[in-house]
């Protein structure tokens, strides 16, 4: 059975899969593979510690500056273009860093390396859903979850480790020759989805760029309240895991003492939570629809968010918390890829302008989330940052369940056991 909608060899789609793959992977691995010696930068460039969440939060806040225009440029001149443009921009942006010496120029490049992050969220996820037919693209969003959770899972475990024998503008270098390398592989073998015929015979025609209409496609996305649900929910429901990454170095390294070594340790039960539920998804999917994923998804995951709030309450200490955020984790691994194909076709927009505006959306939630966390005191104690984050991911419950509520039952109907097997 032919498995892709367009007419490409097993290699080509497994090349190109891959270097999707390794590009998202970079992305995260920016962050997180430094995370480790974020004192140690600040230390270096006689900056205050303030700067180790500020630089992760450029980081969020460079994925979200062009997604407005990555999404319809793509939607116009094709995903391909974009897509090797923006591997380009975020391999030079890490390599420069290998030079920087002030935290303002270190704190830019953070800025334009997020700005990668755009790339992957308005290109490449489209086209996996342009090139793979609807339960193959599911899966594959589960399996590339999984791929990029093993840069929080591992990166600072690995960043802890290679800090020994290198330094950390070593790493960025390291990050940007391996941009390189998947710039190549998506050189060779990423397929155009604009304007092909594809086996289904249906075609996405190049969409004209103007920019007076696309305002006006942008604000009657923000004007369609299913699908501004689910893009706030997304932002919501990721929000602890985004502020325990940002804040676990200050709350580990500096608060309780911890060795960056110990530090790295310590991220594995939660992000390898994460993939447990990606696998979980996985199954589901063959016998499930993605609202009964999703309703399944919420036990798990609201019932380790309120674990957390008792953990603060009675000021636990780090193995509940961590078990609280394990359980939290399962239940967003188990959702967030069903959830983010449902509010992809919530609209019937070009799916450039729609993804990008789903990543816009959800980017600046967890980056103001995590901001306002950290300024509410979220690094003071293990207590005060289990009880914000814990908060702030709750909010996403009824804003998921009213989006399902407000769904269609054929909107709703994207992967059936029929449409697996």
């Amino acid at each position: 059975m032919q498995r892709t909608l367009l007419d490409i060899s097993p290699g080509q789609a497994l090349v190109f899969c891959l270097g999707i793959t390794l590009f998202e992977l970079l992305t995260y691995m920016a962050s997180d593979l430094i995370m480790p010696a974020m004192l140690a930068v600040t230390s270096e460039f006689d900056a205050d510690t303030r700067h180790v969440p500020y630089a992760f939060n450029l980081y969020l806040l460079g994925g979200v500056c062009l997604q407005w225009l990555i999404g319809p440029l793509s939607d116009r001149f094709g995903r391909r273009r974009l897509l090797l443009s923006g591997c380009m921009l975020f391999g030079v942006a890490c390599a420069a860093t290998f030079i920087t010496h002030s935290i303002e120029a270190f704190n830019l490049l953070r800025l334009i390396q997020g700005m990668g992050l755009g790339f992957v969220v308005a290109v490449s996820y489209p086209a996996l859903q342009e090139v793979f037919r609807e339960a193959d693209a599911v899966r594959l969003m589960a399996l590339l979850g999984n791929v990029a959770l093993l840069s929080p899972l591992l990166g600072p475990l690995l960043g802890s480790l290679l800090l020994e024998w290198l330094n950390w503008r070593t790493l960025f270098l390291g990050l940007g020759l391996a941009a390189a390398v998947a710039w190549l592989g998506l050189y060779l073998c990423m397929p155009e989805t604009i304007g092909v015929l594809r086996n289904d015979g249906q075609q996405q025609a190049p969409v004209a760029f103007n920019v007076r209409e696309i305002g006006q496609r942008y604000l009657a996305l923000l004007g369609n309240r299913r699908f501004l649900c689910a893009n706030v929910a997304l932002g919501l429901m990721s929000l602890p895991l985004i502020a325990w990454i940002g804040l676990s170095p200050l709350l580990l390294m500096q608060l309780l003492g911890l060795s960056a070594r110990e530090y790295g340790l310590w991220q594995v039960p939660v992000f390898c939570a994460v993939i447990a539920g990606n696998l979980i998804l996985d199954r589901l999917l063959v016998s499930h629809s993605l609202p009964q994923v999703i309703r399944f998804a919420l036990w798990p995951l609201c019932l380790g968010l309120i674990a957390l709030i008792g953990t603060a309450l009675a000021n636990a200490a780090l193995p509940l918390l961590i078990a609280s955020l394990s359980l939290y984790a399962t239940g967003l691994g188990m959702s967030n890829a069903a959830l983010y194909r449902l509010a992809l076709f919530a609209s019937d927009d070009s799916k450039g302008l729609v993804s990008a505006t789903i990543g816009m959306l959800s980017i600046v939630v967890m980056g103001a989330g995590g901001s306002l966390i950290a300024a509410i005191g979220g690094a003071a104690s293990l207590a005060s940052f289990a009880l914000w984050a814990a908060l702030g991911g709750l909010l996403c419950l009824p804003l998921i369940l009213r989006f399902l509520r407000l769904s269609t039952p054929t909107t709703l109907a994207l992967a059936t056991p029929e449409d697996v097997n």
